[in-house]
This record gives structure tokens, sequence and C-alpha cells, in this order.
């Protein structure tokens, strides 16, 4: 059957960690009629969070994806990690996503992990709505968590809503649109509910939150501003009308409130999603670049008549094939059918494609423009792939993913497990694109590399319960960089005669630091020889030997960031020269110029962000200076203190455990990666 495209949603639930996403999840589906019981995160029954570790430690580590229905609207829902080591689950599924429900603790208000997750959403222009959960929890506060929204967030929230009472006192809320107060029944799990006259304590709070509604949607409607500049009244389909404008363009979002946990607040907050939030024809169309060296560039509508395109963006490693999960542009994909690859040229078959719900899978025929499905069948497709016609190459554009920033070692405890360690490290590196794992060829030894403990904590756990594979672990240690920090010039010479030939290559290059956007690397190659002086195969070498000296490091051993090297002359011999010679001579010129540029040793320094109790502010404040913490902000958050610091990754190590020491279990932190920083001037080659 066809998608009716106006009533398809592809949406995400983002949120810091206990902020109540998995729960709204559980709603979500119960209200659905997708489950028939409710699952809880404590219990360890959930739907979405359905792997051992996420159950055991209550936390979500890999993004959902669940199909459902409400209101003749078909929802794809993803599910997405709030830990900040999992932000690469985050990452691929805003890439794919149309839409999102921004989850807020209606205590906390805007957290650290929700300042990353939105900054990921602004990346990639992803609409969204608002919930402030948790309106039953002691400290909430509505007003001051849409206030955090704005001065931290930059955000636009527009109350739809308002609570009824917050705390013990929290019943219901009062709907803005229809004016009416809404009381859901808890003995029903808040299935059914009733309306009624707004309190007369809220009538005027009410009024002036209805106006102030009328005033921001009319920023989006000529007919609607002219009425609410003559003081007429709006109806409720014209104020829908319009929010859905201003939330689609990315300049308001819409807020809810209610409690997730008591079953308050989350039909409505389903309605907003179908009201609010862009189908697949609302969204700009995605552009395709021709692979072929065409240079051309194709808007893809979500035409399923039109031309195949669709992105890989999460792989699953199961016995005995990988399930890849797809998000189709353009196009209609077919079970038992043979697909490009452009990413790698080559051709792959998809033997079946399924609808999924969590861990539960329903085989279909086909999937259109639009849709979110899983298949089975690719053999060497990775994560940022494109599928697409062989006969129409196409190819969309990449995800980006940070880099590692902590490394361990791991080997097998039986020397016979070797290889079947080395099998498993590949499967876990195709199926997390911010894994690494790497074999030293010189010692043999294996390193993993992740974007935090945690990360690494998890993936050694699925090593050795979901793989079978026993394993020994290292002390974690941090993943360093180079960079050079002035520009430099230095020639490379290789000549050299061996194999029963010479072989004569000499190139100069110039190495300069270059500034990179944040929190991506970057690095540049420029040949800058007049035309001809270099065949173009002993150019490609040239650029080849430069990428694998920064890769390897030349110094310290770590990767080389933050460069650009521009290739100033090279001699070659018609005679003796080889593809080899330029590749060493340019490895040879990059080494001395990192030399002569007097390169650094760069190391990863987090944002950190600790909430602790007041009493415990000075022993917090007094740790963080022994740890060399720049402070970068405080603030008060009721009873809490809120500090704001930059702190190397290598002074962090183990410190969730000491702070729970210093108070008494009191306060918490979370941590993300923030930037490179030289390790201090002494460290200078």
């Amino acid at each position: 059957m066809s998608l009716d495209l106006e009533k398809v949603r592809n949406i995400g639930i983002t949120a810091h960690i206990d902020a109540g996403k998995t729960t709204t999840t559980e709603r979500v589906l119960f209200y659905t009629g997708m489950t028939h019981r409710m699952g809880e995160v404590d219990d360890g029954t959930t739907t979405t969070d359905f792997d051992e570790q996420e159950q055991e430690r209550g936390i979500t580590i890999y993004s959902a994806a669940v199909t459902c229905t409400w209101k003749s609207h078909s929802i794809n829902l993803i599910d997405t990690p709030g830990h900040v080591d999992f932000t690469a689950e985050v990452e691929r599924s805003l890439r794919v996503l149309d839409g999102v429900i921004s989850v807020f603790d209606a205590k906390e208000g805007v957290e650290a992990q929700s300042e990353t997750v939105w900054q990921q959403a602004d990346k990639y222009n992803v609409p969204r709505i608002c919930f402030i959960n948790k309106m039953d929890k002691v400290g909430a506060d509505f007003q001051e968590a849409i206030s955090s929204i704005r001065k931290r967030l930059g955000g636009n929230p527009v109350p739809v809503q308002l609570p009824i009472g917050a705390e013990i006192h929290f019943e219901g809320l009062i709907d803005l649109l229809t004016m009416k107060a809404v009381y859901y029944k808890p003995d029903t799990q808040g299935v059914k509910f009733t309306e009624s006259g707004i309190p007369e304590a809220l009538v005027e709070q009410a009024r002036l939150a209805r106006k102030e509604l009328e005033e921001k949607a009319a920023e989006f409607s000529d007919a609607l501003m002219d009425k609410y500049i003559h003081d007429e009244p709006i109806t409720e389909d014209e104020l829908i009308a319009s929010l859905r404008a201003g939330t689609i363009s990315g300049v308001l979002q819409p807020t809810f409130c209610g409690s997730s946990l008591k079953h308050v607040g989350v039909q409505r907050l389903l309605d907003g999603v179908c009201r609010y939030l862009p189908s697949p024809l609302d969204v700009p169309p995605v552009v395709a670049h021709d692979p072929t060296g065409g240079g051309r560039d194709v808007e893809l509508q979500p035409d399923p008549k039109g031309p195949l395109a669709a992105l890989v963006f999460k792989i699953v490693a199961e016995k005995p094939v990988d399930l890849c999960y797809l998000r189709i542009y353009s196009g209609t994909l077919k079970t038992s059918s043979r697909l490009l690859n452009s990413a790698l040229n080559r051709k792959e078959n998809i033997s079946r494609v399924f609808r999924v719900f969590a861990k539960k899978r329903e085989q279909i025929d086909f999937a259109e423009a639009g849709d979110i499905v899983a298949v089975i069948g690719l053999k060497e497709s990775l994560t940022s792939h494109t599928l697409c016609d062989p006969k129409n190459p196409l190819l969309l554009e990449k995800i980006e993913f940070a880099e590692t920033v902590i490394a361990q070692s791991v080997e097998p405890v039986s020397s016979k497990d070797r290889d079947k360690l080395i099998g498993v490290l590949k499967a876990l590196a195709r199926q997390d694109p911010s894994f690494r794992a790497d074999v030293n060829e010189e010692t043999g030894q294996m390193l993993v590399s992740g974007m935090g403990e945690l990360h690494l904590d998890v993936l050694v756990r699925r090593i050795r319960d979901d793989f079978g594979v026993p394993v020994n672990v290292g002390q974690p240690r941090v993943s360093f960089r180079e960079t050079v920090t002035k520009v430099a010039e230095a020639e490379g010479r290789f000549v050299r005669e061996f194999a029963g030939r010479g072989h004569f290559a000499v190139v100069t290059l110039r190495l300069e630091p270059l500034k990179r956007e944040e929190g991506a690397e970057s690095w540049e190659f420029e040949d800058a020889t007049p035309a001809g002086t270099l065949r173009p195969e002993y150019l490609a070498a040239v650029r080849q030997g430069v990428e694998d000296a920064a890769v390897s490091g030349i110094v310290h051993g770590s990767p080389v960031i933050e460069w650009k090297a521009t290739l100033v002359s090279a001699q070659m011999s018609e005679e003796e020269s080889s593809e080899l010679a330029f590749e060493n001579a340019a490895r040879i010129a990059f080494e001395n110029a990192m030399r002569e540029g007097e390169a650094v040793l760069l190391e990863p320094m987090m944002k950190v962000q600790i909430v602790t109790p007041d009493e415990s502010f000075g022993a917090v404040n007094s740790d963080l200076g022994v740890r060399h913490a720049v402070i970068t902000g405080t603030d008060i958050r009721g009873h809490f203190r809120v500090i704001d610091a930059h702190v190397s990754l290598r002074e962090l190590f183990g410190y969730t455990t000491a702070l729970r020491s210093l108070t008494q279990g009191r306060a918490s932190a979370t941590m993300e990666m923030s930037h490179f920083a030289p390790v201090s001037g002494k460290d200078r080659f």
C-alpha cells in the first residue's frame, strides 16, 4: 500500500539523560495501540531499550526505531540515547529525521546534553516541538524551564499548554487552543480524560498566555495578523496552521507539558506531532551528487516514481547477516533487488525489507520515498553510504562523526581466540561509526577507541557477552593529536636503487596551521607547481604520501590535525621516477616540515557540567582546581549549584566515582568533547 506522504512523520525524541525520553516513547506506543502494556525503565521492561545492557543500566545506548499510527498518521519514531558517549547514535538519527520532540526535565530545564542535541538538530535544520516533562517532580517549574530554553539554547518556545499546579499538586493542563482544562484519569493509565472550564485562579494567566500565543502565530499569516491587530476572534484551526508554518521554518517551537510517568499529556503531544512537525513533503528537497564525475547536483523530491536514493544510517551486527536501517529519499525500494552502493561503486543485493518495531519486524514487499525501513542482504555497505539504481548513480551527503578521544588495549584471554576477536572488532566497527579498532603492526597489540569510558565499557561487555570472546583490557588512555604551530617549508628526497632499478623523487612542501571548523578535524592539500610539472599519477602519489604521514603521526605517533600542505616544487626523472618514490619523498618532506614547524602534542579537552548541592560547592570547586580545570561559568538552580568547566580528559578518568565520594552521592556530572589543546609548553617538539 502506498504511503500518503502528507500523513507521514519521521521524528525522533532527544534529551539529556534521565529527562524521560524512553518513558515518553513507552506511553506513545501504548496510546497508539502498538503495545498493550507500558514498560518501565526502572523495571527494565521498556520496548525500545531491549538490549540487556540498556535494561541493566537503565539508560538508552542504541537508537531504536518504531513505526506506529495516530489519528490516521504514520509515525516513524526513533528513541535516541541521552548520554554523551553515544552521541553518534543521535547524530545519525537526526540526519534522516524530519522533526524532533525535545524533552526537558521540568526541574532541571536545559542540561548539558540538551544543548548538544539541540545544536545537532540546528546543524541539520530539524524542526522541533518541546515537551516539559516531569511536572510532578519536586522542584518542577514550567516557566523556568521555558526561560532556560530561551537563554541557553536561543530557542523560541511557544507554550500551547499551561500546567495546572506543579510537584505533588500537578493535576492536569490547560489547552490554550481550546481554552479548556484537561484532567487525566490515573485509573485508566491516562487513556480517559475530562475537559472542563479553566480553574478560577488560572483564568487570567491562561488569557494572557493565549494572547501571547496568538501574537506569535500571527507573525506567520497576514490574515491572522489582521485579525490580531483588530482584536477579532482567531479560530483553533487558524492557530494550528500558522504555528505549523512557524515550526517548519524553524522559527518557533510549540511547547507542551505533562508527566509521562503519571500518564499526563502524551496524547496531546502526539496531536502536536501530527499538527506541527513536517511531513517529508514539507522539508526542502535533498541534494544528491553525481558520483561519475559529471559534477551535476540533483534535487530529490520524495516521489515514489523518482530515481531511487536511500541512505544507510544505522547497521546492527547480527547473525548470520547485518540489519541495515535506511531512509528512502526518492524512488521505491523493492525486496529481492540489486542496487548500486555509489560510495563504493559496488553492487549490493536487498534480499528482504522490513518495517521495524524495536526488536520485532514485519516483512514488506516494498518501501517508498519518505519511509524509514530496515533491510538485510547488504554485505559491504556502511553507515553514510548511498544505495541507488545502477542505471542512475546518485550520492547523498555523508554523515560526519566526531573523532574518538579515548583508547584502551584489548587482548583475547586465549591466543586461539585472536582471529575471532579481530572479526568481532570489525563487526562492531561496522555497526558503530564512533568506534575504532587498530592493530599495532610492530607489537601486535589491539587498541579500541571510543567516545568515553562508558562507551568502551559497553563495547567490551558486548565482546564478552554477545560474541562470547573472553578478553583482558588495559587501562583507558587519552587519544592524542599533533599539529604544526608555524609555517615551515621542507624538502623530501627519495633516491634509492632496489629491485634492479632506480627510484628518484624530490618534493618540497610548505606546511602551515589551518583553522578548523568547531568540532571537526580538517586539512587541505594544494598543488602550487606549474602545470605539467608532474604526471597525474605522481601528483596523486604525493598526495597519498602526505595523507599517510598525517594519519601515522610524525613525532609522537598521533594523527596530525589542522594543517594545510602545499606542493611548492618537485623534480622527476623520466627514467627513474616512480609512484613509490614520490609517495616516500612526500612522506619525508611532511615529516621534516612538521619538525621545522614546531609540532605540538594536543590532548582532548572536555566540556564538563557538574550539578552539586550548595553545601558541597566548595569541595567540588577545590577538586576541579586540583584537576587544572578552567571554570567557564556557575549558576544557581534551586538548592543546587551548576558549574561549567573545561578539563583535560586525562584528569577525568574515574571522576564520576570521585565526585560521588565528595558529595555523598548527591552530585552529578556530564561531559562531552570540546576541543583539542596543547598539552603544555614543555611538550613542544
